[in-house]
């Protein structure tokens, strides 16, 4: 868990004492006002805390209609480098290959996964016929090296980030990012976690003496997608997906491909019918939900690519508002509960106004 900003350092303190008095619901003189919650604070949030998504890094996933004739579209957004570069680099050739359309829901398990891939795959002889450019993958690849985004200068850099070793969990934010740190004590699968340029990742940073050997990784929360394998040594290769639509499934980090995740119609996915067969396949192949296209929202005409931005993981609105979500104020919340998990403080993202 992140732990509770109540223990920052004075440094913080004035950080925040500067917001206060920047922000009317928290005047010094209006002692009575409450704090704005969570959403009143990204509501907030000025325009350039808002980083636009890439059309590149969007994909559209257009579902047969409902049972009422309701269109259905799920928007993807896939993990920008370095995270997971041959399988979104995969799933972009795929898609457009045009591999994905015709496929189907193969698989609904309650509080754990929605996964989706071609449906001859079932198949004990199935063979799929070859993409040109596919990249191979490998499980070498499910982690990076925490240099490659600079994590030790962000922990080096945090004046207020507490030492790894101690015992007291701490979070913290940098006064000039507001990059949110974490001690890590308080996660049960990694020596920390942090939000990063709008991802949850966690990491051993800090675990053993040899820091050059720290790794980072993304995390398996609600809405996040990954790539389906088989046994190991195979990686998967991007034509199998999942989204993860239960509790925060950690045991899978390090063991799987996180891809992206799911940014738009995640009901489409998780109010699914469950599957009644092992691990949640579908007995009766008539219950599958047909996929009709993916599409890389790139490719797209200009007035047909859906537009996303994400709140400024590094930024000072992104700050308070995880300070927020650890921290529930009355009247409704009786007892707060003074942190929260990566996995629950999810980043705010929105359809970009036209």
């Amino acid at each position: 868990m992140l732990a509770s900003c109540r223990a920052m350092t004075n440094h913080l303190i004035s950080l925040a004492a500067a917001l206060a008095l920047a922000t009317p619901l928290l005047a010094q003189d209006d002692a009575e006002a409450p704090p704005p919650g969570p959403y009143e604070i990204v509501e907030q949030a000025a325009a350039e805390e808002w980083i636009a998504i890439p059309a590149e890094d969007l994909l559209v996933m257009t579902l047969a209609p409902d049972a009422d004739g309701n269109e259905r579209q799920v928007v993807i957004q896939l993990m920008p480098a370095p995270f997971s570069e041959d399988w979104t680099a995969n799933i972009r050739t795929l898609a457009r290959a045009g591999k994905f359309d015709g496929n189907a829901v193969l698989r609904v398990q309650d509080n754990y996964v929605t996964q989706w891939g071609d449906p001859a795959s079932m198949a004990d002889d199935f063979e799929p016929l070859p993409t040109e450019g596919l990249r191979p993958t490998s499980s070498a690849n499910y982690t990076i090296p925490a240099d490659a985004i600079g994590l030790p200068r962000l922990l080096a850099d945090s004046q207020r980030a507490r030492s790894l070793e101690t015992d007291e969990p701490v979070i913290a934010a940098d006064a000039t990012t507001g990059m949110i740190l974490a001690n890590g004590l308080l996660d049960s699968y990694a020596q920390l976690s942090l939000p990063y340029k709008g991802w949850p990742l966690a990491s051993n940073y800090g675990k053993d003496e040899n820091e050059g050997n720290a790794r980072v990784w993304p995390v398996h929360c609600y809405g996040m997608v990954g790539v389906g394998r088989g046994m190991a040594p195979d990686a998967g290769d991007g034509s199998g997906l999942y989204t993860v639509i239960g509790h925060a499934p950690r045991h899978l980090d390090q063991n799987i491909a996180l891809a992206g995740r799911i940014v738009e119609g995640m009901e489409h996915l998780s109010a699914l019918p469950r599957g009644k067969g092992t691990l949640g396949f579908y007995e009766d192949e008539s219950k599958r939900t047909p996929i009709l296209t993916v599409r890389v929202a790139a490719d797209l005409p200009q007035d047909e690519r859906p537009k996303f931005e994400y709140l400024d993981t590094e930024g000072p609105s992104f700050a308070r508002y995880a300070d927020a979500r650890a921290n529930r104020q009355p009247p409704f919340f009786i007892v707060p509960a003074g942190g929260a998990d990566i996995c629950n403080i999810q980043v705010p993202v929105r359809r970009m106004a036209e």
